[in-house]
């Protein structure tokens, strides 16, 4: 049982409940025998005429008051059966998505380069889901059938042994036959699942970007990648559908050949005096009620197999290395440091693609420095480098002079506030998606803060104000007004390091004009760090820092770099000269 621990991927108590469960299902096994035992004894009271004996009917009330009993020990056992085996494994199925959920949540950016969003929405919920049926109909009842099996063969064999064999010699045949063929369902298995996460990752591709297919006519044969998918899971369904049930159907076939056996033995037992009439007939009942749960967990056993591979991935999951780091230093200054840093997207390769290649600068502290350049040059790395989304290939990123590789990334993110170009929302409340800033924050500082964001105006307008549902990803908004939802975010959490990437690109000037006065309240004393593509937005920044393909070629103030005539003056003159530009 020990090994079914890791197999499963469970946790301690979902370990012990699992030994219960077994128990409990053994239990409700051994109790449903006892109807059995009492129809026996009353088919043997009205068989008593035939033997030229009278009906005992005082007995006959007996075995009908033992046959309530009975009926109650059944309840209570089922019940006790549910409780141990449904209700605690959807605990475990609960708590295993959570612990994947988090797992995902602490590990490094570098892993979702390598992982598609489908396969990782495959891990929580699929995966979890086969793990729970697993959980509650699969492998408690094959333990309870084998405990309860053995026990019943053992009491049987004291009746008479040729009948018990004769019962109990083709369940391990029929158990061999599945056994044997488990590399081949475990082989269909993998097919099928490979062939699911190909049909999920078009489904995701198909709806993000229904736009386009919308826009450009990618419909029918111009988009079949979805239809290939779809088809190519299908037919592994079918094979592997087709696949384990020959193996199922030949062991059923193999183990319902128990009950003409147990008929020839027990007719040949009784016709040579070897055996009464009651005692074969109790082996000709128990057999039955022995060999239906049998064969359900037969067709049962392939997923346990499919379970297996499915997990594998999960597993694998749960081995990543997390971005780890200490707590306990607090950090008290806010200026940052790069030193001698190189960096590269693909860890496989990091001597290849370097993105920042050995970048030594400093950023000070309650201070606006601008990140500047061409597209591709590094300033969103940078930006995320600080933060611990990614860790360096080589160097070191110092905050207030502690290497920020030491920090425990959830700690290091509650002294930074981010409002990126490309806003995140959830399909809550407005007042909830503000809050998400600091949890902690009361209403009126939630209220304060969208007021500080230019936020109030358009919010007031709603149907339901603050308490609005947002629809998927702000949907019901407009770009201005997620950006601004961002900012009172940031200005709820307070954090002394500001991270702006791009904030007021794409936006109209009306808008433009209303995030730049929130972000004049958000930036009051921080450490701020801006990305921009439009330089007229960071002229008045305390530093700016000139990068092109992952160095920096200037730094410097506004006026400093126009004298200079290098690739600041030369992006800063195309960008004024394109405004003039007109269709």
């Amino acid at each position: 049982m020990r090994r079914w621990k890791e197999v499963l991927m469970l946790t301690d108590k979902g370990y012990s409940d699992l030994k219960k469960a077994v128990a409990a299902c053994t239990i409700t096994n051994l109790a449903l025998m006892l109807p059995f035992m009492v129809t026996i004894q009353v088919f043997a009271q009205l068989l008593m005429p035939l033997m030229a004996q009278e009906i005992s009917w005082g007995r006959m009330w007996f075995l009908f008051g033992c046959g309530v009993a009975a009926a109650v020990l059944v309840f209570l056992a089922s019940k006790n059966d549910y409780k141990k085996t449904y209700v605690t494994s959807y605990l475990e199925a609960e708590n295993s998505r959570i612990r994947v959920a988090e797992r995902i949540r602490r590990l490094p950016m570098s892993f979702f380069n390598s992982k598609d969003l489908s396969e990782l929405t495959t891990n929580i919920m699929a995966d979890c889901s086969t793990t729970e049926h697993v959980l509650s109909h699969i492998i408690p009842q094959l333990g309870a059938n084998a405990i309860s099996i053995t026990i019943i063969c053992i009491m049987m064999a004291n009746f008479d042994w040729r009948m018990a064999l004769s019962i109990f010699i083709t369940v391990p045949a029929a158990l061999l036959v599945i056994l044997g063929s488990k590399k081949i369902q475990a082989h269909l298995s993998e097919k099928q699942v490979e062939a699911k996460l190909k049909a999920s990752d078009q489904v995701q591709e198909y709806l993000e970007g229904i736009k386009v297919i919308k826009a450009c006519g990618l419909y029918g044969s111009k988009f079949s990648a979805l239809d290939n998918a779809l088809r190519q899971m299908k037919k592994m369904a079918i094979q592997m559908e087709f696949g384990t049930g020959i193996f199922v159907t030949g062991a059923q076939m193999i183990l319902q050949a128990g009950v003409g056996l147990t008929v020839f033995t027990g007719t040949y037992l009784l016709t040579g005096g070897s055996i009464q009439l009651i005692p074969m007939l109790m082996f000709f009942v128990i057999v039955v009620r022995i060999y239906g749960p049998v064969l359900v967990e037969f067709t049962l056993l392939p997923e346990l197999f499919y379970h297996r591979v499915a997990t594998r991935r999960m597993r694998t999951l749960m081995t990543v290395p997390v971005m780890e780091g200490e707590s306990a230093d607090s950090l008290t200054h806010w200026n940052i440091d790069f030193e001698n840093v190189s960096f590269g997207y693909h860890m496989e390769s990091p001597g290849e693609d370097m993105v920042i290649k050995n970048l030594t600068v400093s950023i000070p502290s309650d201070s606006i420095t601008a990140l500047v350049g061409p597209s591709g040059c590094g300033k969103s790395t940078i930006s995320k480098l600080i933060a611990r989304f990614w860790d360096v290939n080589q160097g070191c990123v110092k905050i207030g002079g502690i290497d920020v590789k030491t920090l425990d990334p959830e700690y290091l993110m509650s002294y930074m506030s981010f409002v990126f170009q490309d806003v995140v929302l959830f399909n809550d409340t407005v007042y909830n998606n503000i809050r998400i800033g600091n949890m902690e924050a009361t209403e009126k500082e939630v209220l304060e803060a969208a007021k500080a964001a230019c936020c109030d105006g358009f919010i007031s307008s709603m149907p339901h104000g603050y308490q609005t549902m947002l629809g998927e990803n702000g949907s019901t908004l407009s770009g201005g007004e997620r950006q601004r939802i961002s900012i009172a975010r940031a200005l709820l959490k307070n954090a002394p390091i500001v991270l702006l990437d791009e904030a007021t690109a794409s936006l109209d000037p009306e808008n433009e004009a209303l995030i730049q006065q929130a972000i004049s309240r958000l930036i009051q004393g921080k450490t701020v760090i801006v990305i921009a593509h439009r330089l007229r937005t960071v002229s008045s920044a305390d530093k700016i820092i000139v990068l092109n393909e992952g160095r920096i070629v200037e730094e410097g103030k506004h006026e400093e770099l126009m004298n200079n005539k290098g690739l600041y003056e030369r992006l800063y003159r195309i960008q004024q000269e394109s405004m003039g530009w007109s269709v």
